[in-house]
């Protein structure tokens, strides 16, 4: 530093060094700074030093260019509105014209000029206003010139002008993307408001309406930019859909003023489907659900009011048979002879729409199936109303008394429809339509009583018989789908290449077939996975019904089975309609359960499966009936009544002797129920009751002494003898019961001691139980209403006796047995000392002593529970 510089100089370098420091601080510091975000950044994530960063936008440029013009063409808008409303009436004529005719030309004439310089964004906002400024100069003018005319013709005749202004407009500056959906959306309204102009009513508008929609149409077929036929296919949804209501409504009250309607849009949502594929089905759909409505209205107003609803089904079906045309030109043969394949252009339905078509037939016939079916409830389930007594002789008062009983009609031609149809689906539901049609007659038809039980045992009889034998039904079907049945995709052998499926879509019915279609050479067995299926060809009858493609490998549903669940359903539930029905009348009832149990047995006998075995407990319930209704007709008593229904498991026992496991064990499970019934009905008198008893262990008995064994059976012999036996000597009064079992008890005892030499692995329950519990039971049951102390005293020690035996030869049936009668014969002795010592004691120290008690067994829980299972694993381990 140089100090001979006067203060004033040298103050002046010192402060231009230090600024020169500070900057080259804060450069350090920015990079340093710099440094550290790139150090604790993923490398990709940082920027070259040499590129800067730029700021983050809020909007890209385009969308903030946008947003300004939008927003100076809509407040040029306001301005030119308010102009036109406000300031319209301070000018004179001349005035008024020089303003519209300066400004629109400017607002139109400007896109031009802005279209060449490039500045597109800026010529649409500019154009929009145009096309808003030409609306206000056709309401200036109505004021101004034409104050008399009519609104609404006015506006009709202003919109066609407007609309054609801004076709020619938008045709002629292509590149503007506004004035052409603009126009379409103008085009909209002559032809509605010149109707109403004209006075034209409802059936007028929908026709306007209509046409507009197949301009519409036409526009959205053939044009091409992408807004204006968007633009218009929704004013051709929207005027097409009101069409089709207007005339769904003019079919119901006028239909031959709403059948042409319907089928002027029809025809045009048939056209739409055909030139469009996307929509082809929902299109198709539209056409057929309107030409249904069409013929259906007129057949409505031909016929009687009862015939209404036919007349739809049959013009349905009718429609629904479009499936079964061809669906593409014949082929042309080329120049080798070989016939050429048709092209799916020609084609005169497609079958997307041949498929549209057919869904809405098969819907409206749908419906009317629907409508149908309330006699099949009401004849099904007419038994069940029942108001009068069994066999009063007195019927139930018809259902359904005003139903048009041309739903018979509707349900057989638905019937004959389904059934012609090879498929699967629609067998099953032919064969559940024909049962509702059969449980629907005696309603429709107003049938007698003899008649409509005749006629329910019939259905039921045929129910039942094509459930065992399904084999008539599946006549005709096709051979359905199996992952054996799969093919491969049609390969070109020129390149390789798939070939086309559309092509292929509608050829025979077999999926081997479409190639020799095409080519006449039969493929060979491997190509599809199988022997090759005889072909439908082009005429066949059905071929529209056959897969169009190769479905996925799947399982395929056994059509017997199916078809057979569906008659046992069927069956079943027209069984239990014709029994309650034949409870008015005794011999009805005689003869509707005689009918059914020989069906049930013979489903039984000759059906495989769960259907037999169904059928042989409803055979058992039944016999069940049976035996019930002679016993009613005999005037028997409950008592006698229960004697009598011991013969039902009586059967079963001896039947599930000689019938298959699952048979005999389902029909010995549900003669055991009604033995059970039998018991209940027989509890009223205790000398009775004691019978059945022992009639029931006898039963049981023959069921165990079988070569199969059931175990199960030999333990219920053992307890309704048991059962028996008190229940004889609490009805005979004895208060000795030791005099009658000890004789038995003595002799069971030695039988099994000797069993248990002889079989060392042999249950001491199965040799000693039945002995000990024949003496033991019946004393302490007499032991708890003997008021004397003597019999306790015995009967205790007796169990001590027999506990010290069970535990020294760890015989768990000894131990357990003489354990529970002495702990239950130690209460009785210690309840009055328990009952005096609580009267005795305040009443908060039972509570409170319980609640101690659960807190100590709470605490040592763990313990209590390793306890318990210790001590089953010992019982478990004794004989």
């Amino acid at each position: 530093m140089d100090t001979s510089l006067p203060p004033a100089d040298e103050l002046a370098l010192v402060d231009r060094e230090l600024a020169q420091l500070d900057a080259r601080r804060s450069q350090l510091l920015a990079r340093r700074a710099w440094l550290i975000r790139a150090l604790y950044q993923p490398a990709g994530a940082v920027a070259p030093s040499w590129q800067p960063r730029p700021p983050v936008a809020d909007s890209t440029p385009r969308s903030a260019q946008n947003v300004l013009l939008t927003l100076g063409g809509t407040l040029l808008t306001i301005a030119a509105v308010a102009f036109t409303l406000v300031s319209w009436g301070s000018m004179g004529i001349g005035g008024r014209a020089a303003v519209l005719f300066v400004v629109t030309s400017a607002a139109l004439a400007a896109p031009v000029a802005l279209l060449r310089r490039g500045l597109v964004s800026t010529a649409e906002s500019v154009a929009a206003l145009g096309l808003v400024l030409m609306v206000l100069d056709a309401y200036a003018l109505r004021r101004v010139a034409l104050p008399d005319a009519d609104g609404l013709g006015y506006a009709a005749v202003a919109a066609a002008v407007l609309a054609g202004a801004w076709t020619a407009y938008g045709a002629a500056l292509s590149r503007l993307r506004i004035p052409l959906p603009v126009a379409v959306v103008a085009a909209q309204l002559p032809l509605p408001l010149g109707v109403l102009a004209a006075g034209g009513g409802p059936t007028a508008f929908a026709w306007a309406a209509l046409v507009t929609a197949a301009a519409d149409a036409a526009t959205a077929l053939w044009a091409r930019p992408v807004a204006v036929r968007i633009t218009a296919a929704t004013g051709a949804t929207a005027l097409g859909g009101w069409s089709l209501l207007t005339g769904g409504w003019l079919s119901l009250t006028s239909p031959w003023t709403g059948a042409p309607l319907l089928l002027a849009a029809a025809a045009l949502a048939l056209y739409v489907a055909r030139r469009t594929p996307a929509v082809a089905v929902a299109g198709a759909v539209l056409a057929g659900l309107a030409v249904v409505a069409a013929f259906g209205g007129l057949l409505r107003a031909a016929v009687p009011a009862d015939w209404a609803v036919p007349g739809y089904v049959l013009c349905g079906l009718a429609l629904a048979a479009v499936l079964l045309l061809p669906s593409s030109a014949p082929a042309t043969p080329d120049a080798a002879g070989v016939p050429a394949q048709a092209s799916s252009s020609g084609a005169w339905l497609p079958r997307p729409v041949r498929t549209g078509l057919a869904a809405a037939g098969a819907g409206v016939a749908a419906l009317g199936v629907a409508w149908a079916l309330p006699p099949a409830v009401a004849g099904l389930l007419g038994p069940a109303g029942r108001t009068t007594d069994v066999w009063s002789g007195e019927h139930a008062g018809r259902a359904l008394t005003s139903y048009p009983a041309t739903a018979v009609l509707v349900l057989v031609v638905a019937v004959a429809v389904l059934a012609a149809v090879p498929r699967l689906w629609a067998r099953c539901g032919a064969l559940a339509l024909a049962w509702a049609l059969l449980t629907a007659l005696p309603v429709s038809l107003d049938l007698s009583y003899p008649v409509t039980l005749a006629l329910q045992l019939l259905t039921t009889a045929s129910a039942l018989w094509s459930a065992v034998r399904p084999g008539p039904l599946t006549r005709g079907l096709r051979r359905e789908e199996t992952p054996a049945d799969t093919t491969v995709p049609a390969v070109s052998a020129a390149t390789g290449t798939p070939t086309d499926k559309a092509a292929q879509a509608d050829t025979a019915a077999s999926p081997v077939t479409g190639a020799s279609a095409v080519t006449g050479v039969e493929p060979p067995a491997h190509a599809t996975g199988g022997p090759a299926a005889p072909a439908a060809g082009p005429g066949a009858p059905w071929a529209p019904w056959a897969p169009s493609s190769p479905r996925p490998a799947a399982v395929a549903v056994d059509a017997g089975t199916a078809l057979g669940w569906i008659a046992y359903a069927g069956g079943l539930a027209s069984a239990v309609s014709a029994v309650g029905l034949a409870l008015d009348v005794r011999g009805a009832t005689f003869a509707a359960l005689g009918v059914m149990l020989g069906l049930f047995a013979g489903v039984s006998v000759l059906g495989t499966g769960a259907r037999r075995v169904v059928s042989a407990c409803a055979a058992v319930l039944t016999a069940t009936g049976l035996v019930f209704a002679v016993a009613a007709a005999g005037g028997f008593e409950d008592h006698w009544t229960a004697l009598a229904l011991l013969l039902v498991p009586a059967a079963t026992a001896a039947l599930g002797a000689r019938a298959p496991r699952p048979v005999a064990l389902a029909v010995e499970v549900t003669g055991a129920a009604v033995g059970l019934l039998a018991l209940g009905i027989a509890a009223s008198r205790p000398a009775f009751l004691a019978l059945a008893l022992a009639l029931g262990g006898v039963i049981a008995a023959a069921t165990a002494v079988r070569p199969e064994r059931r175990r199960f059976a030999s333990w219920t012999a053992a307890a309704l003898f048991l059962l028996a036996t008190w229940v004889r000597l609490a009805v005979s009064g004895v208060t000795t019961p030791e005099a009658y079992t000890l004789p038995v008890t003595v002799p069971a005892l030695v039988v099994g001691f000797l069993r248990r030499r002889r079989d060392a692995e042999a249950s001491s329950w199965t040799a000693y139980g039945p002995g000990l519990a024949a003496t033991l039971l019946p004393s302490l049951v007499a032991a708890w209403t003997d008021p004397g102390w003597t019999r306790p005293l015995v009967l205790g020690i007796a169990a001590l006796v027999v506990t010290l035996l069970g535990a020294r030869f760890r015989l768990q049936a000894l131990l357990v047995l003489g354990g529970a009668v002495l702990v239950l014969d130690g209460l009785h002795e210690l309840a009055p000392y328990v009952v005096q010592a609580v009267g005795a004691l305040p009443r908060w120290l039972p509570p409170a002593l319980a609640g101690l008690l659960l807190l100590g067994v709470g605490a040592t829980y763990e313990q209590r529970l390793r306890d318990a299972r210790r001590l089953r694993e010992r019982l478990a381990r004794m004989r």
